[in-house]
């Protein structure tokens, strides 16, 4: 599956500048304007910039609460929350004069040479609180990619303090993805990805992922396909040697690969591997942290405990870069008594993103938005769209919980049969909701939706009203009634 139907095809006739062009403090251009320079200078990620730059890209100007706008006026309901990302949803007063007072007070300082801020101090008082008990220790970076880079080195370090030098293989998922960067694209088990790599990190190796619907055989339920995919990590350990092997990573839900939900089955005996061979256990929870199936971490709603933890996207809703690794106790320790850890960032820990995600944070806690997710917002969305496309045609699973979902296109639904051309229907069916005026993205043949945790009732009638209409002509187009 790829990211690279990422690319909008989408033309509208240029018009004067909006009004939400000009509410948002911009310099005013005509859409024309707007996309030529973008053509002109500006090289988009995952995607291919000679189709994209013909047909043109839209241009954001202004959002608000669960809306975007466009250059030409147009108001779109955002489906995916940003990139999985918004939570606390756009406009938040909150978050910016967060910023603006930190900016004011101390706009930068390093957290290096022995040095730290009250930003910072904060946050990790903060993010302590909210973790699981275990997680009382945070590193921070910008990223999930630079997260999962980081990962590697405290893994890496943890096993060196126990004097296991041979542990160095990181075990990984085919399909999964944990960012960008050569070591989180290595990580990752995108082949597309790995096509533009020729200098992967070593000791990285993957098994297969756990994606019932498109790779289950025979008449095995998804309670034993979960488990017979959790049981090939075993097999990988004893085929490598237990003694080199140091961590499993994984996304307790696969987002970019398709918002795959495994069976119950597959966390727990992931957990018991780990357990039996003491390798350490990764939670990539970039998309799947701070609410987004209705517990703080998307591991407690499998009901597995992590050694480390991924952070990102959420931990400030997207207003300013931040990423950050959780250490459970056992590891922290031994990172923090055993000398120099030799990995840093300039903005580790940056000031404005600390209070920033302080606030966002606090929004997420106090207004009790988790907690609605869980009980309300969430069960009325899986509901919802169960309901809605019960029987369609060309809808083969609904996987998902609290606000995240993908929705499987499928050429037989009831044979769990995909269509051999997936990602072109994935593009069809993308481009039939952002004519919609509706953000779902496409990865290959599954549809995906991850909207702002602050979203109504209403909203999610919206999004998936219009996610029909995109669904069903594209089953038109296809000529499946």
């Amino acid at each position: 599956m790829s990211y690279r139907t990422e690319e909008v095809a989408y033309v509208q006739p240029a018009v004067q500048p909006s009004a939400a062009s000009a509410q948002a403090g911009q310099q005013l251009r005509s859409t024309a304007e707007y996309r030529a320079l973008d053509a002109a200078h500006h090289i988009h990620p995952f995607s291919d910039m000679g189709s994209l730059n013909r047909a043109g890209s839209r241009v954001i100007v202004k959002a608000q609460g669960v809306y975007l706008w466009d250059s030409d006026g147009n108001k779109i309901i955002d489906g995916m929350a940003g990139l999985w990302c918004v939570n606390v949803g756009y406009g938040r007063k909150e978050l910016a004069d967060a910023a603006y007072r930190q900016m004011q007070e101390l706009p930068f300082y390093n957290t290096f040479f022995k040095t730290t801020h009250p930003p910072v101090i904060e946050l990790s008082a903060l993010l302590a609180e909210l973790a699981p008990e275990p997680f009382n220790h945070f590193f921070y970076c910008n990223s999930g990619s630079e997260g999962n880079d980081t990962v590697l080195r405290i893994v890496h370090q943890y096993w060196a303090t126990q004097g296991k030098h041979s542990k160095k293989v990181v075990i990984s998922r085919k399909n999964g993805y944990h960012g960008s960067t050569i070591a989180g694209g290595t990580l990752g088990g995108m082949g597309y990805m790995h096509e533009q790599m020729p200098s992967k990190v070593e000791n990285i190796v993957h098994i297969d992922q756990p994606y019932f619907f498109g790779e289950a055989q025979g008449n095995l339920t998804p309670e034993e396909f979960a488990l017979a995919r959790a049981q090939q990590l075993e097999a990988k350990i004893l085929e490598i040697g237990a003694d080199n092997v140091a961590a499993f990573i994984g996304e307790p839900f696969q987002g970019a690969g398709g918002v795959i939900f495994p069976a119950s089955t597959y966390w727990p005996e992931i957990q018991r591997i780990c357990r039996k061979y003491d390798i350490l256990l990764v939670a990539d929870e970039v998309i799947g942290g701070f609410g987004r199936t209705g517990e703080w971490f998307a591991h407690q709603h499998f009901g597995f405990e992590p050694d480390l933890i991924t952070l990102a996207k959420g931990l400030t809703s997207g207003y300013v870069p931040m990423g950050a690794v959780g250490l459970h106790d056992r590891v922290a320790k031994a990172i923090i008594e055993n000398g120099d850890f030799n990995h840093g960032l300039t903005y580790s820990g940056h000031p404005v993103a600390a209070a920033v995600a302080v606030a966002n944070l606090k929004l997420l806690r106090d207004e009790k938005i988790i907690e609605r997710v869980k009980n309300d917002t969430g069960p009325y969305f899986q509901k919802k769209l169960r309901d809605t496309f019960a029987d369609h045609p060309i809808i083969g699973e609904i996987s998902g919980a609290g606000l995240v979902a993908g929705l499987q296109l499928a050429q037989d639904p009831k044979a769990r049969k995909r269509f051999a051309n997936g990602g072109d229907v994935g593009t069809i069916c993308r481009d039939f909701c952002f004519n919609g005026n509706l953000i779902m993205r496409a990865t290959g043949d599954r549809m995906l939706l991850s909207p702002p945790l602050v979203i109504n009732k209403l909203e999610i009638d919206e999004i998936v009203s219009k996610a029909k209409k995109a669904i069903d002509a594209t089953a038109q187009q296809l000529g499946i009634s």
